[in-house]
C-alpha cells in the first residue's frame, strides 16, 4: 500500500453511482484507480527511458507500483509527498466533473455525443500541453484532470467494448484525425428492451454487427425524455430514461450494473487509454517537463520564493538576502535538497511585482543582484500584494519568505492573503527589520527631503505575526546587523523532507506543557521558540522524515453521479448535521504506516479534538463528521510504522503547517423542482 487514505465523511456514500465509479467499491475500478494506474505506469516509463539516457539503474522492487518506491526509482526519493499531492490535483479534478457537469452528457459521452465528447478531449489536450510550456504545471494538471474523466468515461458508457475492442480508441485525443468510425445516427434504433440480467445482451445484433458505435442516454427528469425511439439507456436508479422503452441499460461502470459483466474489460482499456493520452503529452512537453507536472524533480519539488521590498532602507537586507541566496545555493547544488525552482517578487510602493521564476540558480542569483534599493515615499509599503503575487504564482505547499523594514500600506488584502495560505497550504516566515530602519521620504515637488526615523510599532508587526500564525511560518523581529544570522533558519527549512510534529500560539502571561512524539524516522529535530521575554525547557527530547501526510476537505455529491471534489470553499463551523464535508487524509513516505487518530485541534490552545477518528489502518475508512471547531484549528495525525529495528511499532504524529478556518455563514435557497442547493462561505 503506497499510502494510507483516511476519509472522514460526515456521509456515507451509495453505490451504484453513473460514471466509472469515483469511490472505491469492492472489486470494481473506479475513475481514481484508473488514474492512479495511469500516471504511475507512465511515470515509471519515463524514468526508466530518463535513466537509460544517463546511465543510471532503474529498479523497482516487486509488488504494484507505489509513490514512494516509484520516487525512489526515479532517483527523486525528496518527490514523494509532491508526486502524490499531483496525483491527488489530476484524480480530484477528474471526480469533479460528475459533481458539476452532471448533466452535461457532452463530459460522459452520453446520448451518442462522440463528436462533442471528443472535442472537449482533443481541446484539452491542446490546453494542458499549452500550460505545461508555460510551466503552469497546477492548471495543466487541473485541465487534464477534467479530459480524462470525459475519456475514461467513453469505455463505460459507449459499446466500445461490447463491439469487441479491447484497445483505446486513438482517434479519440488526435486533432488532426476527424473520424472516430460509423456512428449509428439519431433514427438508427440500437438497444431491445431488457431487465436484470436480461440486459448483458440489449445491443441489437445489426448494430453489433457493423461495428457502429452507440451509447446510452441519461436524463434525470421523470416526465421529460430525451432519448429518441429505440435507443439505449445509460440506466441505473437515477436514470429516467432506463424505465421507457426499451427498457434497461448498458453502462459498466461498476460489477454491479446493467453492463457489469464488461466492466472490467472497459476499466482496463480506460487505464491504457489514459496511459495513451499521458504519453501524448509526454511527447509534446518531454521528459522533464512531464515528470515536473507530475510533481518528480532531480532536486525533488522545494521551491525557494522570496518576496522582497526594494525600498530605499532596504540596501542591507537586500544584501543579507544576497548572502544568503548564494549560500542555498552553492550548499545544495547537486544534492537532493537543491530547489526545483525559484521564485522572486519586489514590491515597493505603489509597485509590485512582476513574478520571476526560473529553475536556473544562477540566473536566480543575478535576479537577486540586479535589484535595487531606492526611494520609499510615505512609511507603509504593497507588502501583501506582493505576497498575493507570490501564493497565486508559486506552487502549493511552497515556503515563501518576505523581506521588509515596513508595515503594509494594503490592508485590505489580509483577508485574500490568508484565504490563499489555506487553499495552497503555502507556509510564510517574514524577516522584519523596521524597528530601527530609517526611511527616507520621497523628495517633494520642490526637491526638499527629510529622513523620517521610524519603528515598526507592535500594531504594524501584528499583521505580519497573524500570517505567519496562520500558515505554519514565522515573524522574526531583528535589527539589520543580525539578520544574516536570522535567515540561517531558510537555509534549515530548505530540506525537501521537512514536516511539521507540533506547532502551536500561545498569548502571553500564560505557562502551558506541550507533549510530543519524535518517531524513528525523524532526523535532525529542530525546536523554534520564539516571543519576548521567553522562559522555556525542554525535557527527554527523544526534523526530518520521509513520513508525512496530505490532506483536503471535499465537497460530496449524492445526486446522479455520487462523487466528492475539493471543497472550494470554507467547511462548516460548529455542529452541522446536513453540511456537505469529508476530510480526506493520505500519508505517504511509508508503505508500513498505520493511523490512529485524525483529528481536528483547536489553535486556541483548549487541546479540544473534535471527533478523532480512531482505527487500525485501512486504505479508506468512513466516519460521520457533524462538528469542527468554531475558530482556528489544525489537522493532527497519530499512527504507527512498522518500518522500524525496534520490536514494536514505532509511533509517530504530524500536524499541518497550516491554521485552518471554518465558515459562520450558511446560505440556503431553494430553486424550481425542490432543488436544495447549499452554499458555506468563508
Amino acid at each position: 500500500m503506497s499510502s494510507v487514505l483516511a476519509v472522514v465523511s460526515l456521509l456515507l456514500l451509495q453505490t451504484g453511482v453513473q460514471g466509472f465509479l469515483v469511490l472505491l467499491s469492492g472489486s470494481s475500478m473506479d475513475h481514481l484507480e484508473i488514474t492512479r494506474e495511469a500516471i504511475l505506469q507512465t511515470t515509471a516509463k519515463v524514468c526508466k527511458q530518463l535513466a537509460s539516457v544517463e546511465g543510471r539503474d532503474f529498479t523497482l522492487p516487486p509488488g504494484p507500483l507505489t509513490v514512494e518506491s516509484l520516487a525512489l526509482a526515479c532517483s527523486s526519493s525528496g518527490s514523494a509527498k509532491s508526486f502524490q499531492s499531483a496525483i491527488s490535483d489530476v484524480s480530484w479534478r477528474n471526480a469533479r466533473v460528475d459533481i458539476r457537469h452532471t448533466s452535461d452528457v457532452e463530459y460522459h459521452f452520453d446520448g451518442e455525443t462522440f463528436v462533442e465528447g471528443r472535442k472537449l478531449i482533443t481541446d484539452g489536450v491542446s490546453s494542458v500541453k499549452a500550460s505545461i510550456k508555460q510551466e503552469n504545471f497546477e492548471e495543466a494538471r487541473q485541465k487534464l484532470g477534467d479530459i480524462l474523466h470525459t475519456l475514461q468515461d467513453f469505455y463505460s458508457h459507449s459499446n466500445w467494448i461490447e463491439l469487441g475492442n479491447r484497445f483505446p480508441h486513438s482517434n479519440l485525443i488526435r486533432s488532426d484525425v476527424s473520424d472516430i468510425g460509423p456512428v449509428a445516427d439519431k433514427n438508427t434504433p440500437t438497444c431491445r428492451s431488457c431487465v436484470g440480467k436480461d440486459c448483458q445482451n440489449n445491443i441489437l445484433e445489426d448494430i453489433i454487427r457493423d461495428k457502429k458505435l452507440t451509447s446510452g442516454y441519461f436524463s434525470l427528469e421523470p416526465f421529460f425524455s430525451i432519448k429518441p425511439k429505440g435507443k439505449c439507456s445509460h440506466g441505473g436508479l437515477s436514470d429516467q430514461t432506463s424505465r421507457q422503452e426499451p427498457t434497461g441499460g448498458i453502462n459498466k461502470d461498476s460489477l454491479e450494473s446493467s453492463h457489469g459483466n464488461w466492466h472490467t474489460a472497459a476499466a482496463e482499456v480506460a487505464v491504457a487509454a489514459t496511459s495513451q493520452l499521458l504519453e501524448d503529452i509526454r511527447g509534446a512537453a518531454g521528459d522533464t517537463d512531464f515528470l515536473r507536472m507530475m510533481g518528480i524533480s532531480k532536486n525533488g519539488s522545494r521551491v525557494l520564493c522570496f518576496v522582497i521590498d526594494t525600498t530605499g532602507s532596504m540596501s542591507d537586507d537586500i544584501a543579507a538576502v544576497r548572502e544568503t541566496t548564494s549560500l542555498i545555493i552553492d550548499s545544495k547544488r547537486g544534492t537532493p535538497d537543491e530547489p526545483s525552482a525559484y521564485i522572486l517578487v519586489p514590491f515597493n510602493d505603489p509597485d509590485f511585482g512582476p513574478l520571476m521564476r526560473t529553475t536556473d540558480p544562477d540566473v536566480f542569483k543575478a535576479q537577486i543582484n540586479a535589484l535595487s534599493a531606492d526611494g520609499g515615499g510615505d512609511f507603509p509599503e504593497m507588502s501583501l500584494s506582493g505576497l498575493q503575487v507570490a501564493l497565486t504564482g508559486a506552487p502549493p505547499s511552497s515556503e515563501i519568505f518576505l523581506f521588509t523594514d515596513a508595515p503594509a500600506k494594503d490592508l485590505n488584502l489580509m483577508g485574500t492573503v490568508i484565504a490563499l495560505i489555506e487553499r495552497t497550504k503555502s507556509v510564510v516566515s517574514f524577516f522584519l527589520t523596521g524597528s530601527l530602519g530609517l526611511r527616507r521620504r520621497r523628495a517633494s515637488d520642490q526637491g526638499q527631503g527629510q529622513v523620517q526615523h521610524s519603528r515598526m510599532v507592535e500594531s504594524d508587526s501584528q499583521l505580519y505575526m497573524e500570517l505567519s500564525q496562520a500558515s505554519g511560518g514565522q515573524a522574526i523581529q531583528v535589527t539589520k546587523t543580525e539578520l544574516p544570522k536570522a535567515t540561517s533558519i531558510i537555509v534549515e527549512s530548505s530540506s525537501s523532507s521537512l514536516v511539521t510534529i507540533l506547532q502551536a500560539v500561545r498569548s502571553p502571561g500564560r505557562a502551558d506543557n506541550f507533549s510530543f512524539t519524535v518517531d524513528e524516522s525523524v532526523r535532525n529535530l529542530t525546536a523554534y521558540v520564539t516571543g519576548s521575554s521567553l522562559s522555556f525547557t525542554l525535557t527527554s527530547p527523544s526534523g526530518q522524515s520521509a513520513i508525512d501526510f496530505l490532506f483536503d476537505f471535499v465537497e460530496v455529491s449524492q445526486g446522479p453521479h455520487p462523487a466528492f471534489a475539493v471543497l472550494e470553499s470554507r467547511p462548516q463551523a460548529g455542529e452541522c448535521h446536513a453540511c456537505n464535508a469529508t476530510l480526506l487524509v493520505s500519508v505517504t513516505g511509508s508503505e508500513s504506516v498505520s493511523l490512529t487518530e485524525v483529528a481536528l485541534v483547536e489553535a486556541s490552545g483548549s487541546g479540544r479534538s473534535v471527533e478523532p477518528w480512531n482505527q487500525s489502518a485501512a486504505e479508506t475508512s468512513w466516519l460521520p463528521w457533524t462538528e469542527s471547531p468554531d475558530g482556528e484549528f489544525v489537522v493532527r495525525l497519530r499512527g504507527e510504522n512498522s518500518a522500524t529495528t525496534r520490536a514494536l511499532p514505532d509511533s509517530f504524529q504530524r500536524q499541518s503547517s497550516t491554521r485552518l478556518r471554518a465558515s459562520t455563514v450558511m446560505v440556503t435557497a431553494e430553486a424550481e423542482r425542490s432543488v436544495v442547493f447549499c452554499l458555506a462561505s468563508g
